[in-house]
């Protein structure tokens, strides 16, 4: 059986972009006949915050998207949030740990060596063989001064490809492309590729529906997945939701939230309206969740990002006047 997911960080509340994301990985596990996970990514403690967290099931269940597992129903594979499965982690890790090794380089280090020429070939900072050795030299000095290390994985020197359901085959080289990766941070906290490749593995996910951004971490996932020996899901990296700077939208443009959108008398069926249209769904009007789902096909959905223009917020807001209470 299928069984995809969606899981937000509980950093702030849910925008557009997110509701799209979210909207697609719902629609992409029902037209499959298959479970809907809602999973709480709030393994950076100090951003995630518990009133975000409750806001953030609220704006879900507003737009109708309902999960099998993780909203208070389901509890197979039970906790549903990353700060109680922190032991999970711990345990993972201990199974890299021939390939771990301590890590005293500080953000500055790695920035100014990153501003250097570097060696590998598509100009991306990677960590890699130069950083371990100026690592090495500096530990005795930074374990002198009682400097807490992170926690890198060596990753091993091969070539990882795989098919990604919207853009096609993609391949990374370990060494060159990825580099030895943190997997526990200096402050103690779980690094994300980390927690999300453990929780997917145990939770039983085998589709896995998120935006383009995230499809260059994917071949950190794979080789993660190849060290625990599990079989990695079906990938589907979505293109993203741009406001009309062509600029990503993020938790911090405030109009852009499902919660600001409700406060202001939008009604779901408008927002939905706009993201069906949006991924080229729909014609631009109302419309609920079982229309979308009624025309709903994988090969359907663009892999060009999409600008939110200001005429596309003004229909958004249209009837919102009349709606608030």
């Amino acid at each position: 059986m299928t069984r995809g997911r969606f899981a937000p960080s509980p950093t702030g509340y849910l925008h557009l972009g997110n509701a799209r994301t979210a909207l697609l990985a719902w629609c992409f596990a029902r037209h499959a006949a298959g479970d809907f996970v809602l999973r709480i990514e709030d393994i950076d403690l100090s951003r995630s915050k518990e009133a975000y967290l409750h806001a953030n099931v609220q704006e879900l269940r507003w737009l109708g998207l309902d999960s099998d597992e993780g909203d208070g129903v389901g509890a197979r594979y039970a906790p549903y949030t990353q700060s109680a499965r922190q032991e999970l982690y711990k345990q993972a890790l201990e199974k890299l740990e021939p390939h771990l090794f301590a890590c005293y380089l500080s953000r500055k280090d790695l920035h100014e060596m990153a501003s250097a020429p570097h060696e590998n070939h598509k100009n991306t900072p990677v960590y890699g063989e130069r950083e371990r050795h100026y690592n090495q030299r500096i530990r005795a000095h930074k374990q002198a001064e009682g400097k807490t290390p992170s926690w890198r994985w060596r990753v091993p020197n091969k070539t990882i490809c795989f098919d990604d359901g919207m853009f096609g085959e993609h391949c990374f080289d370990a060494r060159a492309d990825i580099g030895d990766v943190v997997l526990k941070r200096a402050d103690g906290m779980w690094a994300y590729h980390l927690a999300v490749v453990v929780d997917d593995i145990a939770m039983n996910i085998n589709q896995v529906v998120r935006g383009a951004d995230l499809l260059a971490s994917t071949g950190v996932h794979l080789l993660l997945y190849e060290a625990f020996e599990a079989d990695p899901p079906q990938y589907y990296h979505v293109p993203l939701l741009l406001d009309d700077t062509g600029e990503r939208i993020a938790k911090r443009r405030g109009g852009y939230t499902l919660t600001a959108l409700r406060e202001a008398g939008v009604v779901p069926e408008r927002v939905l309206g706009l993201l069906a249209y949006s991924l080229q769904l729909l014609p631009l009007a109302p419309c609920t969740l079982a229309d979308i789902l009624a025309v709903f096909e994988p090969e359907k959905i663009p892999t060009t990002p999409f600008t939110l223009t200001e005429g596309l917020l003004e229909w958004l807001y249209a009837d919102s006047a009349r709606n608030q209470h």
